[in-house]
């Protein structure tokens, strides 16, 4: 009986043994291997062989990893009060330095991407926040990647998600893009008036090198008239119109109609 507690003992210390110095490593991923808490390499994909009880190996993840940057509330350099959300996506360079110079990776990395995007927008005005998201992202992911060097981290890509604005910047800006677009209706409707006078200019350049060619329009006027209103049409006929043809205003003679009630 005591046999068997024996060897029950045996096969429970031997398998200890195995699971201290047996250790899988997949390929994504890379062991630290400390012994007697000093590190000694990093090994891995694959089967890592250790020393039981004297060499300890800490596991490091090289995938790229998404973190969500939460809403932070910066004030801009045009002191307009925003609230902006981003996205970082980093992965371990250096498995080593990963473990041995901080304690906490990814948490250190949120902090440093919190921190920074409020500065940098503090930075910035509003308008640049809006419009030039590119370079803010850019900005933000150069910082980030600095940062976080000395972690063994390499920082990929950086974007800025989502602007809040308050409510009245909103109206406010509505306001502004409107009286834009009326800046620029005024504009095109001002350069279409002054390229329709240049031509307007050249005709009558040309109407008044050939007089005749303003009765011709003058009758092709009336006939576009009375193609669209059957009625009885009263055109106003201009002194200087009659001059072109030799005709002088005394020479008109003028009808006077007497009301039969009178």
């Amino acid at each position: 009986m005591q046999s068997v507690f024996a060897v029950i003992a045996f096969l429970f210390v031997a398998f200890l043994i195995l699971a201290a110095a047996i250790k899988v490593v997949q390929e994504f991923e890379r062991g630290v291997v400390f012994r007697l808490g000093r590190y000694v390499g990093v090994r891995g994909p694959g089967l890592i062989i250790l020393i039981p009880f004297i060499e300890r190996m800490s596991k490091v993840d090289l995938r790229v990893i998404t973190l969500d940057v939460p809403s932070q509330e910066a004030i801009t350099r045009d002191n307009v009060t925003v609230r902006v959300n981003a996205v970082a996506y980093f992965y371990v360079l250096d498995p080593d330095k990963a473990v041995i110079n901080i304690e906490d990776y990814r948490r250190a990395t949120a902090q440093i991407a919190q921190t920074t995007l409020r500065s940098v927008l503090g930075q910035h005005e509003l308008d640049d926040v809006l419009s030039q998201r590119e370079r803010i992202n850019l900005e933000l992911q150069r910082i980030i990647d600095e940062a976080t060097e000395p972690w063994g981290i390499k920082v990929n890509i950086v974007e800025v998600k989502d602007v809040e604005l308050p409510p009245t910047m909103q109206r406010a800006m509505a306001r502004q893009a409107e009286a834009e677009r009326e800046r620029r209706a005024k504009i095109i409707h001002a350069e279409g008036e002054y390229t329709a006078s240049q031509q307007l200019s050249e005709a009558a350049r040309v109407m008044a090198d050939a007089p005749g060619a303003i009765q011709l329009r003058y009758l092709q006027t009336l006939t576009e008239i009375g193609a669209e209103h059957n009625s009885t049409i009263i055109f106003p006929l201009p002194i200087e119109f009659l001059r072109a043809f030799g005709v002088n205003a005394t020479d008109i003679p003028v009808v006077i109609r007497e009301d039969p009630e009178s």
